[in-house]
């Protein structure tokens, strides 16, 4: 079965930038498409951005695309899936969580209810 382990993380400045992961194991993240979702303290998840299983097609949520400081990209030779953000803030503060769902389309959707397997979160707090 698919597990995914998020990484990253961590305590960061204002205007500072990180580069989150999400290494699979268990079998190969070929075909899979994959969301990066973000939940603050005291709110609900919500998607950020997802990339296609052969990463030719990105999706951004409304308010990820509006900022662009937010870039999804993958390595399946590494079955790793990055998020980059940039112009970090103290409103980026919360737990950044991948997830993974496979079907037969093209294009991914950053909605959480598409996705079957989920990581555990990385801590991403933004303070100076």
């Amino acid at each position: 079965q698919l597990q995914l382990v998020e990484s990253g993380g961590g305590l960061v400045q204002p205007g500072g930038s990180l580069r989150l992961s999400c290494v699979a194991s268990g079998e190969s993240l070929n075909g899979y498409k994959i969301g990066w979702f973000r939940q603050a303290p005291g709110k609900e998840r919500e998607g950020v951005s997802c990339i296609s299983g052969g990463g030719g097609r990105t999706s951004y949520t409304d308010f990820a695309s509006a900022e662009g400081r937010f870039k999804i990209s993958r390595d399946n030779a590494k079955n790793t899936v990055y998020l980059q953000v940039t112009s970090l803030r103290p409103e980026d503060t919360g737990v950044y969580s991948c997830a993974a769902y496979h079907d037969g389309g093209d294009d991914c959707v950053p909605f959480e209810q598409w996705y079957d397997y989920w990581g555990q979160g990385t801590q991403v707090t933004i303070s100076s």
